[in-house]
């Protein structure tokens, strides 16, 4: 199960960006550390099932769900998922399979237990009877790509997340010149239609184009804008994303992160 959850390529990639593994003591060194390779397989399965951390199948597996959580807190606080998330932007944009011109940006609600009610970014969210829950705010490419993703509190409004999404994009090399950091055009619905930032984003040199509010459908944006539809849908097929069950912000965007670099490499691998 272990190379079926963590395939040769996806393994490739990550192997080198994480941290060295600690020295063994000489005297009373204790247990043998499991490998990497095997406790990346319990977080991912943790990440597409959604079972609870004490519930993952250690002889399956090869890792306890404790040592695979403990793997993923050292993980995240050593940087490494968003670097392998620009990492796989680099090898589709050299790879010609990266359309920067057009993007879209959108949020999305999740529910939080209650347990969870006073850990970080979480709020009462006003589309569900002030429910405490959070917020995933993504922004993609014109093939529906997640170039960044970003977690707030659920009564935090979508467009205080454009400006913090944009620059949450990495530099995207892969192609001689500079990296590209931003498109051209950015296309969002009504819920971002304020001058404001319509003006914040000609300033950057991107083109705005946002719904208007109390005008009727038909503007012809969702042609382009419904592929930000789709990632979330694609995010939330991992099942520990639906609900938000880490009391610790960072560990939940740690898996926002992992899961974007999985969605990346799943459109990586179609270029062979």
């Amino acid at each position: 199960m272990c190379a079926d959850l963590v395939p040769d390529d996806l393994w490739e990639r990550v192997a080198p960006l994480l941290p060295p593994a600690p020295e063994r003591r000489h005297r009373h060194p204790g247990r043998l550390r499991v490998p990497d390779r095997a406790a990346l397989a319990g977080v991912i399965y943790a990440l597409r099932t959604g079972v609870a951390w004490r519930d993952v199948p250690a002889q399956a597996v090869g890792c306890s769900g404790v040592t695979a959580w403990r793997r993923l807190r050292d993980w995240t606080e050593a940087g490494v998922w968003p670097r392998l998330h620009a990492a796989l932007l680099t090898g589709l944009r050299r790879a010609d399979l990266l359309d920067l011109g057009d993007c879209a940006v959108d949020g999305s609600h999740v529910q939080a237990l209650k347990d969870i009610s006073g850990g970080d970014l979480v709020g009462p969210s006003p589309v569900d009877r002030a429910r405490p829950g959070s917020k995933h705010h993504v922004i993609v490419d014109r093939c529906g790509t997640p170039l960044a993703v970003t977690l707030t509190g659920g009564n935090r409004h979508d467009v205080t997340q454009l400006l913090p999404l944009l620059d949450a994009i990495p530099p995207i090399r892969g192609l001689r010149g500079r990296p590209r950091r931003r498109p051209r055009r950015l296309f969002a619905d009504r819920g971002y239609d304020f001058d404001k930032y319509r003006r914040l984003l000609r300033q950057r040199g991107i083109k705005p184009m946002i719904a208007r509010r109390g005008v009727a459908h038909g503007s012809g944006l969702g042609k382009v804008r419904w592929v930000v539809e789709r990632t979330f849908a694609w995010l939330h097929q991992f099942k520990r994303l639906r609900t938000r069950y880490e009391r610790r912000a960072d560990l939940h965007q740690g898996l926002l992160d992992l899961a974007c670099s999985i969605i990346c490499l799943r459109r990586l691998r179609k270029s062979f």
